[in-house]
């Protein structure tokens, strides 16, 4: 490698420690730590003042109560200044009666951007794209999400997955897809040839020795 090339961030894993970050916010200096004993969402957008992203922050600040009843703190980014931030917010609360409740990083050196895989060259080299992280108490990145710069997000969906990764973490299971709370939960797979031969009898809704649901 020449002198004049710099080398590409890593992207961030799942089940891995989420990168450390230390910003500037909305709501003073945030780092991973404030975080500890409690789920994060850590989501970016590309700009202040623009309508997708305001259409995103809104149902965000709408949903942030049902968030904390999940024990999860809402955390935004883009690279914009705190005093675009704070004019933004300003802005959606004058002409949408919507209060921002959660901080927003101010990455105007794109530091936390590039450490999360959120600047993505084929959409932008400058601005982040609609990326979503979800950090379980311990600090370790459990899931990530990018969507294009053009679409916005399902905060619901967010809800959604929080709900079953908490659920998967407590009982120690599986979830279908679309899986909401109630419904019941996937038996994980046996593991030795006996338990496969026992599986029908363990008293599950037993489909095959492979696939089976109960109730919680």
């Amino acid at each position: 490698m020449s002198q004049e090339q710099t080398t590409t961030p890593a992207m961030p894993r799942l089940n891995e420690p989420a990168p450390a970050f230390n910003a500037k916010t909305t709501h003073g200096v945030k780092t991973n730590e404030d975080y500890k004993g409690k789920w994060l969402v850590l989501f970016s957008h590309p700009a202040d003042f623009t309508p997708v992203c305001t259409t995103e922050f809104m149902a965000f600040a709408k949903a942030a109560d049902k968030f904390a009843e999940l024990n999860t703190n809402l955390l935004g980014l883009s690279i914009d200044s705190v005093y675009s931030h704070l004019a933004w917010e300003q802005n959606i609360k004058q002409n949408f009666g919507v209060e921002i409740p959660f901080p927003i990083i101010a990455d105007l050196d794109m530091k936390v951007a590039h450490s999360y895989g959120m600047i993505q060259p084929g959409a932008s080299d400058t601005s982040a794209v609609r990326a979503t992280f979800i950090i379980d108490p311990e600090g370790i990145l459990r899931a990530m999400v990018y969507y294009p710069m053009t679409n916005g997000r399902s905060i619901d969906e967010f809800l959604r997955l929080i709900t079953a990764l908490q659920t998967s973490d407590e009982h120690g299971v599986a979830t279908p897809e679309n899986w909401h709370k109630g419904e019941k939960v996937i038996v994980p797979p046996p593991a030795t040839s006996q338990e496969a031969e026992e599986r029908a009898n363990k008293g599950y809704e037993y489909t095959d020795w492979y696939f089976s649901k109960k109730s919680l």
